[in-house]
C-alpha cells in the first residue's frame, strides 16, 4: 500500500523549500521515468521535490539522493523534481487505483514537434504518482505508464493546450510486489481504465487554473 504523502520543507538557499514523500507500508514494484529510481524494480519511498525555475543542477539523481538522506528515507525509492509548489498536488481515486499530480503546463510541447522547443523559463512538469492494488506484470506495467502518459496528453488537450505534455514531465506507477501478475495494464483492462481515468481527472483539474512557479511566488511574498 502506497500511504498518502506528507508535506515537508528543506533549507535551501535561505528559504524553506516543500517535499512531497510518500511511504510504502510494504516495498512495492514500481516503474517509471523519474531521474532517481526510474526503471523496473522494487521501492520503499516516493519523493516530488518544488526547486526553483533557477535549477541549474546537472547531477539531479545526486540531488535527490541527497534530499532522501536528509528525510531519512532508506533503502531504495523514486525521487521527481518540479518547478511547481507540490504543496499543490490534485489526488483522484477511481476503482482502487489512486493517482497524485503536481501540474505545471508553462512549457507545452508536441512530442513530435518538428523541432526542439524555444527554452522557457515557465513552469512545465506534470509529475504523476500512482498506485495500482494488483500486482501488473512487468509487460502492464510499461502498458500502465503508456496508459498514463495518453490519459495525460488527453486532459492537456481538452484544456485547450496544442501539447501532448511538456519537455519535463515524469510517471511513476507503484503496484504491490507479490501476488498473481495482471498481464495487462492498456485503457480497457481491469487496472489499466481506472487508472486512465484517475491520472485525467487529476491532470485536468490540477491544469485547469492558473500555476505559477514556487520560485515566483516567493518574489510575490
Amino acid at each position: 500500500m502506497l500511504n498518502e504523502p506528507f508535506l515537508t520543507t528543506r533549507p535551501e538557499a535561505g528559504s524553506d523549500i516543500p517535499l512531497l514523500v510518500w511511504r510504502t507500508a510494504a516495498p512495492l514494484l514500481a516503474v517509471g521515468s523519474a531521474p532517481l529510481g526510474g526503471g523496473i524494480g522494487v521501492r520503499r519511498w516516493v519523493l516530488n521535490a518544488t526547486v526553483p525555475m533557477s535549477y541549474d543542477r546537472d547531477d539531479p539523481a545526486d540531488h535527490l539522493a541527497e534530499l532522501a538522506g536528509g528525510l531519512g528515507l532508506a533503502g531504495p525509492g523514486v525521487g521527481l523534481l518540479t518547478g511547481v509548489d507540490v504543496a499543490e498536488v490534485v489526488a483522484r481515486t477511481d476503482g482502487g487505483v489512486r493517482v497524485w499530480a503536481t501540474v505545471g503546463l508553462g512549457t507545452p510541447v508536441w512530442a513530435a514537434a518538428p523541432a526542439p522547443a524555444a527554452p522557457a523559463q515557465r513552469v512545465g512538469t506534470v509529475n504523476i504518482v500512482a498506485y495500482v492494488p494488483a500486482r501488473l506484470g512487468d509487460a502492464a506495467l510499461v502498458n500502465a505508464v503508456a496508459t498514463a502518459t495518453e490519459a495525460k496528453a488527453q486532459a492537456i488537450w481538452e484544456l485547450g493546450l496544442p501539447a501532448t505534455g511538456t519537455p519535463t514531465d515524469a510517471v511513476t506507477v507503484l503496484c504491490p510486489a507479490d501476488g498473481e501478475p495482471a498481464p495487462y495494464g492498456g485503457p480497457r483492462s481491469t487496472w489499466g481504465a481506472p487508472l486512465a481515468r484517475a491520472v485525467h481527472a487529476a491532470v485536468r483539474a490540477g491544469g485547469a487554473g492558473t500555476v505559477v512557479p514556487w520560485s515566483d511566488q516567493r518574489r510575490e511574498d
